[in-house]
């Protein structure tokens, strides 16, 4: 069968890739479906025809896998924030385990590890401590909104739609965040939508509201907004900061954050403290972070935790050792090792996390913890130690092949490889499996209904 771009076809769905897309195989040939999982019988249509594989979406579906579950968000299937949400839970772990198992033995060429059974997230809604919101004059409008002429095309805050860089759907309420959240995003959009300043557009770069940022602290159950425009205009968000007071005694901040530049980033060039803190302070393993508006922080607390207790466990710790932390970001893997090592070093390219990195430990009454500021592949050979048990947590991207060279170079016992990528995890990890034997690897959980995951895997030298 010649398969084209445009042609319907009624398939029977029989695995899922990594990226969350159902997967058929046609004399062969592999089409991947988005919105499909494995037991649905579908009807298709090709949206994309590449050389050794295709691209296609759901018309219709003629039979429903066992596996499906009702989504209860109504933007299901349209925002790309959340794409299993119609998947049981316990079938997306599953997945997430096989993704990770199938990397490693497919890329990494790494069969004897044992893959441990996912583990879950605490929480399945509303587990998200950080949420960015959108503002657009460029409204991405519902098939049920078509008619409807009391929707304003030219108002959104809410998220961007999968491929379309100018629309933003507008969201009411988003489940991944706590619901005091969506309470203080339905008052944030009243205020904005009432302002005679418009939204941002980001076809012109014209507009002032740009941004909506919401934090929550989940050990102590405080908020933080930070409201991000394209100009400073303090008349314009001092009302919003003191109506948001007024409203909600679990808000201690709120910040402006101001950029003017056409990147769609939030970050601000400048920022201006509204109300209360400059920062948050959440608790992890029992030690406490300050966290303020730009600063990095996992999205998920309560699957961090679990996530730190797995290297804590992996990296078994004595008290005698010396331990590297690359790519230590704001220090919480190094903080969490302190009490149980010798030393821990500290390496991170982000200047700001690593001053945010030495006053967490100040906070927590750590004196055991250094950092080295500076590009990895440039400063890990001039560390003063040798490293007993190394801890690398890098980017999605995974190691440069010099950082590679130079950990195998210092052969610690045991290194403890965290990762967000399972593609990366296999590249790297079968980059050192003449050197290391990768006992086991253990998935967690942090993004319920999405097909991402991170893992933790337990290097021993040979």
């Amino acid at each position: 069968m010649s398969i084209q771009k445009g042609q319907l076809l009624e398939v029977d769905i029989s695995d899922v890739a990594y990226g969350g897309k159902g997967v058929v195989h046609i004399e062969g040939f592999a089409v991947f479906v988005d919105q499909a999982v494995p037991g649905d019988r579908v009807r298709i249509a090709i949206t994309r025809k590449k050389k050794n594989y295709a691209e296609a979406r759901v018309v219709s579906l003629l039979q429903p896998s066992t596996d499906r579950v009702s989504a209860p968000c109504p933007h299901s299937g349209v925002c790309g924030g959340c794409k299993w949400q119609f998947l049981d839970y316990d079938r997306q772990l599953a997945y997430k385990r096989q993704h990770v198992a199938e990397s490693l033995a497919h890329i990494g060429l790494i069969k004897e590890a044992t893959v441990h059974p996912t583990l879950p997230s605490e929480l399945c809604f509303g587990y998200r401590n950080k949420v960015e919101f959108t503002c657009s004059d460029s409204r991405w409008r519902l098939p049920e909104e078509m008619e409807n002429h009391d929707v304003s095309s030219c108002f959104a805050l809410g998220f961007h739609v999968p491929g379309v860089f100018h629309k933003v759907l507008d969201i009411a309420s988003c489940l991944l965040q706590p619901d005091m959240g969506n309470r203080i995003l339905g008052d944030v959009r009243r205020y904005i939508q009432s302002s005679e300043l418009p939204m941002y557009c980001p076809r012109t770069h014209k507009g002032f509201w740009r941004f909506v940022m919401l934090r929550h602290s989940v050990a102590h159950d405080h908020w933080m907004v930070n409201i991000i425009t394209a100009a400073e205009n303090r008349r314009a968000v001092q009302p919003l900061a003191d109506l948001l007071n007024n409203n909600y005694p679990q808000i201690i901040s709120v910040v402006n954050n101001i950029t003017a530049k056409k990147a769609a980033i939030s970050a601000g060039e400048s920022e201006i403290q509204l109300f209360g803190s400059a920062h948050l302070t959440d608790r992890i393993c029992g030690f406490e972070f300050d966290i303020s508006a730009n600063s990095f922080f996992q999205t998920n607390s309560r699957g961090a935790e679990t996530l730190y207790r797995t290297v804590m466990a992996y990296a078994g710790l004595t008290g005698n050792e010396t331990v590297f932390d690359l790519y230590c970001g704001t220090g919480t893997i190094a903080i969490c090792l302190s009490k149980a090592a010798r030393r821990v070093i500290g390496f991170e390219i982000v200047d700001a996390a690593v001053s945010n990195a030495e006053k967490n430990c100040l906070k927590n009454g750590i004196s055991n913890c250094a950092f080295y500021r500076g590009d990895i592949k440039d400063r890990l050979s001039e560390a003063l130690h040798k490293p007993d048990v190394m801890i690398i947590d890098p980017p999605r991207d995974g190691m440069h092949k010099s950082v590679v060279q130079q950990v195998l170079n210092m052969l610690p016992e045991r290194i403890v490889y965290v990762s967000c990528n399972p593609a990366t995890l296999a590249r790297d990890l079968g980059l050192m499996k003449d050197a290391y034997q990768v006992i086991e690897v253990q998935p967690v959980d942090m993004f319920p209904h999405t097909f991402h995951i991170e893992s933790v895997a337990r290097l021993q030298k040979r």
